[in-house]
């Protein structure tokens, strides 16, 4: 079946996002800011305000969890931005590539309330024919109803559709439905990928 559609994961794939970038800044020792990532500001707990929960609700019950590290709780979205290194060039260079054969979205797992902040930020999301927020449908990857959501809100077929994404599991999913798929890790080379499927 011909593809028409290419929809894109964001942070891993398109925007550099990293909390590390940040915290390098306020903690001494590697360690302890592992530590704290690791076991504290986990991506499990980030997950829930890119679901449904405020960041307010987030941040106050983590501080309740964990009092001796309330200051560097909260700076995790009063510092946010920071957290942004910016494109991940070789990957948005080839939005303008794909642009006129192909209808583009994107499909992200990302807060409400963070998400327009990177949409001010850089230009490239205007290139897209629609995107999906996971906190603005209160819906997040993997689960196959923010998938589904996609296809019927932009009237998709998921055969007719390339899912790119750098979490397995949202992966997996998406073939479950019937994507075709690139999965990112650190040696992918997504042009190189779409030239072996002939999109590019």
């Amino acid at each position: 079946m011909e593809i028409k559609n290419i929809i894109f994961d964001f942070g891993g794939v398109l925007v550099d996002w990293n909390p590390r970038y940040m915290y390098k800044k306020v903690f001494d020792d590697k360690s302890e800011m592992e530590y704290f990532l690791t076991n504290i500001c986990t991506e499990e707990w980030n997950l829930q305000q890119d679901k449904d929960r405020s960041l307010a609700e987030g941040t106050q019950f983590l501080i309740q969890k964990f009092p001796n590290h309330a200051y560097f709780i909260k700076l995790f979205y009063e510092r946010w931005e920071e957290m942004l290194k910016g494109l991940i060039e070789e990957n948005v260079k080839l939005i303008s590539i794909l642009k006129p054969e192909y209808k583009l979205y994107g499909l992200t797992n990302w807060s409400a309330e963070t998400f327009p902040i990177a949409l001010k930020k850089y230009a490239f999301f205007q290139e897209f024919d629609g995107i999906v927020v996971s906190g603005t449908e209160k819906l997040i990857k993997p689960d196959p109803k923010i998938f589904n959501l996609l296809l019927s809100r932009y009237l998709l077929k998921a055969q007719e559709s390339v899912f790119i994404d750098d979490n397995i599991l949202n992966i997996i999913t998406a073939k479950e439905i019937g994507f075709h798929t690139i999965h990112i890790n650190e040696t992918t080379n997504l042009e190189f990928e779409l030239k072996q499927m002939n999109i590019i």
